[in-house]
């Protein structure tokens, strides 16, 4: 794989990027995505808002306070120099204040929601007054900040109802079969030899994206769809879960120590064998890679079959083009308390130049790639953002869920999580050489 660093210039991305960096575009986007937000309060019970259902996840009710106090700290105090308006919620709500098992003394729902008022409010006031153009990437970072705070509210949504001894249960009227339930077959697409562009230099890419850079890949095959439920129904009924020879040392001895049969997310109903596979490791991924003969993709064999037009020879923001994801692309920004996964072919005007289906949406898929800077990398708007995963540990991620909102889903946009982790939104899709 060959790296070359490509370089563009701040008023080549303002072109690229049309209408990007004006307030009204900021102001429309941060009232769409706060809309969405507010929505989470309509239904969320006392017990759920307050308590820890994971380890490795907050309560609700504190992703909900953390939003206001990162828009505050970043806008109100860095940008515009202010003082906290919400003094007594530093230590609670900053991300490095208390452990997440100490995270559940909050205030009440109506308090919560009177912060992200306020807050609001003054963003939109000094909004009114800021020098976007000096300041003008700290908003798209927060506007994805808030997106990725509720995707993870979604996750412990489904977590609480998986704990729960009376889950809901969901019909077969209710699953998304737009399409007939005849099994797909999972074709592979080739994706012949060169260059394309990885990575991406535009307003709204965070750090970890840039810096865009030539990447040469041999030519590769790669599944056109996610593996779907259907599919990885062969692997548990080969006794998949309990066949070493599938696993890596590191998978099986975790697997061992978990005594899993089955993903997370799992249905056992053929009404779902179209459907991504959901709530799996990396390594319950890379096992049934070597079940069937092939392997997981690289992060730059994901992006280029998701973004990269052979026939032109240039890349795509989404798979589908330049215009931003909506229902017609693909399967995002879902309703938590009617989430599921849809049919991996329902989305045919989604799919890449190169055939991909599914590529954004739906589940985020796993890829073999650890997380890692690009050349020319550049923390922003703080290390601990990206660059201290940068160690070794984390497997990268692309492409979105169903509970993924637009401002944080294009090709380029990079996941990172431990490969032991199965309670996000996750899938795969297969690749051989």
């Amino acid at each position: 794989m060959r790296l070359e660093l490509n370089k563009s210039s701040l008023k080549d991305l303002k072109q690229n990027y049309p209408g990007s960096i004006t307030k009204s575009y900021i102001r429309d986007a941060f009232q769409e995505c706060r809309s969405q937000t507010l929505e989470l309060f309509d239904k969320i019970k006392l017990e759920a808002f307050y308590s820890q259902v994971h380890p490795d996840f907050s309560p609700i009710g504190w992703h909900l306070g953390h939003i206001a106090f990162t828009e505050s700290l970043w806008l109100l105090e860095r940008s515009a120099g202010k003082k906290c308006i919400f003094p007594e919620y530093r230590k609670l709500y900053a991300a490095d204040g208390l452990p997440k098992s100490q995270r559940v003394k909050l205030p009440s729902i109506e308090e919560t929601r009177y912060y992200l008022d306020v807050v609001r409010e003054k963003v939109f006031d000094y909004l009114e007054v800021a020098d976007i153009a000096a300041v003008e990437k700290i908003w798209f970072f927060l506007l994805q900040h808030e997106c990725q705070h509720c995707e993870t509210i979604s996750i412990i949504w489904e977590l609480i109802k998986t704990q729960s001894s009376n889950p809901i249960k969901i019909s077969r009227q209710d699953i998304s079969t737009s399409l007939p339930i005849s099994p797909i077959c999972q074709e592979m697409i080739k994706i012949p030899a060169g260059e394309f562009l990885m990575g991406s230099n535009e307003i709204d890419a965070l750090d970890n994206e840039k810096s865009s850079y030539q990447v040469y890949l041999d030519t590769y095959f790669i599944d056109r769809y996610p593996v779907t439920c259907g599919n990885f129904r062969d692997f548990i009924q080969a006794e998949g879960y309990k066949n070493s020879q599938y696993w890596s040392d590191t998978g099986w001895t975790w697997l061992q120590s978990k005594q899993l049969k089955q993903p997370l997310y799992w249905h056992d109903d053929t009404a779902w064998d179209n459907h991504p596979v959901c709530g799996v490791s990396y390594y319950e991924a890379e096992a049934y890679g070597k079940f069937v003969g092939k392997r997981l993709p690289t992060e730059a064999e994901w992006e280029k079959a998701a973004r990269w037009d052979v026939k032109s020879n240039r890349d795509r923001k989404y798979p589908w083009g330049e215009e931003k994801p909506t229902a017609e692309y693909c399967n995002c920004a879902g309703n938590i308390y009617k989430p599921q996964t849809t049919p991996v072919n329902a989305y045919p005007q989604g799919q890449s130049a190169s055939g991909m289906y599914d590529a954004l949406g739906n589940v985020w898929e796993w890829t073999s790639s650890w997380f890692d800077g690009y050349p020319g990398f550049e923390y922003y708007p703080y290390i601990g953002y990206s660059q201290v995963y940068f160690d070794g540990e984390h497997r990268v991620l692309k492409g979105g869920s169903w509970g993924t909102r637009i401002w944080a889903m294009r090709s380029s946009f990079r996941n990172w999580y431990h490969p032991h982790v199965r309670e996000i939104f996750a899938g795969f899709r297969c690749v051989r050489d």
